[in-house]
């Protein structure tokens, strides 16, 4: 996993000097991240709301891996709304963490564009239904789904 090494002097204060590394975090601890501070809609499974301060401080405390012996950067620090993190330095984690656990423009990009190669992937002909719990059903040949030869 990829890593970031930063060095911070007196400009932030005195409390904050020191080395700190930050290191990219799993898939799966950023998927649980974003869904503990995401609301969803029940009926649809649209995003209602989502608390970005608290799902960015939680990616910066995830990917910090060590901070000074005095141990300045907690959760409750950069959440905190009147003795938190002085802006800049917010900010520089910030940057650090979001390069570190995110696509770049061009990741996004690249994504998001057409594939230029056919769908291997057919809509279906049929309908899909329960079986009912009358026995063993029996198909006639005409309802079998049929079979697609994939052209190379």
């Amino acid at each position: 996993m990829r890593t970031e090494t930063i060095e911070i002097d007196e400009r932030y204060g005195s409390e904050y000097k020191g080395r700190y590394v930050f290191s990219e975090i799993s898939w799966a601890k950023r998927s649980r991240i974003l869904q503990k501070h995401t609301k969803y809609s029940q009926q649809t499974g649209q995003v209602i709301a989502s608390d970005y301060v608290a799902i960015q401080a939680e990616t910066i405390v995830a990917s910090l891996k060590e901070q000074p012996e005095n141990k300045p950067i907690t959760l409750e620090k950069l959440l905190a709304e009147e003795d938190g993190v002085p802006v800049g330095l917010g900010e520089l984690f910030s940057q650090i963490a979001n390069k570190l656990n995110s696509l770049t423009r061009e990741e996004s990009t690249f994504l998001s564009e057409q594939s230029e190669e056919p769908s291997h992937t057919t809509q279906s002909r049929t309908t899909a239904s329960a079986k009912s719990s009358d026995g063993p059903q029996t198909s006639s040949k005409n309802s079998q789904p049929k079979r697609f030869k994939r052209s190379s």
